[in-house]
């Protein structure tokens, strides 16, 4: 037994430093797909949060790299290893990872395409990985000036989203359960490019706003105070998501400046603020 679980460590590495050249970064996962490695500050509830300025290991995603010397490090560290977590939100890729999750008799397949059909995307040929349940997880590549947050069953039963702070279980992990494989023929590809209506369906959704009148200027206005309302983690996606409604209801080039304005008021660069309307722009096809 304790041979097959070296084996098994071995072989979650050799994975893990495969994925790591992709500019995957990696971390150690058990059978139960959880990182491997126990925080070093346990369950001290006067500890201020850390994720990993202490410089030890421990701090699940958060000790996620590409680094090959780093990766064997975090498996020696972690000697009962059978798998490894892909950190989402991460350069180059910002990963994003759709599970669609057979459990509870769920069909989060149609799902899905009952999606696209009503929003009018259609996922594009990508990483696919088959799940030891009968699931996939399907890999997206996001821009790089919007945080995916994580969600269970928002956009459909059965439909999970792992983005920034999440990780996704690597292809040639062992679980209790059994081991993740990607699907034939799509191991070589690279993860495409999130299609822009399901990232908007993606991001979170807005906050309730005070009724304004329904000419062009008062929806450009209730989308400046929506980036006027975010606070710090959301700047970047607020601001991201108001540019795509302003693009796509033809308003896009002349709010660009009061955009930008509120932007600078919540803290961003009016570089940042510039890049990310210009990403916007280019999602929406403007």
């Amino acid at each position: 037994m304790a041979t097959t679980d070296r084996q098994a460590t071995t072989l979650a590495l050799a994975h893990a430093l495969s994925a790591a050249e992709r500019g995957l970064a990696v971390i150690p996962l058990s059978r139960t797909k959880l990182p491997s490695l126990r925080s070093p500050h346990g369950d001290d509830p006067s500890h201020p949060p850390c994720h990993g300025e202490c410089g030890r290991f421990g701090h699940g995603v958060y000790d996620a790299t590409t680094d090959p010397a780093r990766i064997r490090a975090l498996f020696a560290a972690a000697p009962r290893a059978t798998g490894y977590g892909i950190a989402c939100g991460l350069p180059p890729y910002h990963l994003i990872g759709v599970d669609l999750d057979t459990k509870n008799g769920t069909d989060p397949r149609a799902a899905l395409r009952a999606l696209a059909l009503r929003h009018g995307f259609t996922v594009p040929p990508t990483v696919v990985v088959l799940t030891p349940s009968g699931g996939r997880h399907l890999w997206l590549s996001g821009p790089p000036d919007v945080v995916v947050p994580n969600s269970a069953g928002r956009l459909a039963p059965g439909i999970d989203i792992r983005g920034a702070g999440g990780y996704l279980v690597g292809p040639g992990s062992r679980t209790a359960h059994g081991t993740y494989r990607a699907a034939p023929g799509t191991a070589h590809l690279a993860p495409a490019p999130c299609p822009p209506a399901l990232l908007r369906l993606l991001l979170p959704p807005p906050r309730a706003h005070h009724p304004t009148p329904p000419s062009a200027g008062g929806h450009g206005q209730g989308l400046v105070q929506f980036v006027l309302a975010a606070h710090e983690g959301q700047r970047n996606t607020r601001l991201f998501w108001a540019a795509c409604r302003a693009y796509e209801d033809g308003i896009g080039p002349e709010l660009v400046e009061p955009l930008v304005d509120a932007a600078r008021a919540t803290g961003l660069s009016a570089r940042e603020a510039r890049a990310t309307i210009a990403s916007a722009a280019r999602m929406t096809g403007r």
